[in-house]
């Protein structure tokens, strides 16, 4: 939710750009472990974390990009990579974890 307040304060002109791109990536990450939770299997939910892992990596580039183009806050900024790297850090040791049972 913050990050969707965060980019309502976006250029206009980043609408259909940063904005969606942001929004998309960091909406990806729940939306694939939910999928994954209604497949079969650990293997099968294993890859739809790592989906979301690679939809992780894509939010904290435009995190990135947003904080080089003076879009943000620093503090906002440090803030959401913070979280961002969390989420990427626990997805690895469930996938780490998931990887030993299959």
């Amino acid at each position: 939710m913050r990050l969707y307040r965060l980019t309502a304060s976006f250029p206009r002109e980043e609408l259909y750009g940063l904005t969606t791109q942001l929004r998309r990536s960091s909406s990806s990450i729940p939306a694939n472990l939910a999928e994954g939770c209604g497949r079969n299997g650990d293997a099968e939910f294993a890859r739809s974390c790592s989906i979301a892992a690679g939809s992780a990596s894509e939010l904290e580039y435009h995190l990135l990009l947003a904080k080089d183009l003076e879009l943000m806050k620093l503090q906002e900024d440090e803030e959401l990579v913070q979280r961002t790297t969390e989420v990427k850090r626990m997805l690895a040791a469930f996938l780490q974890k998931l990887s030993a049972e299959c």
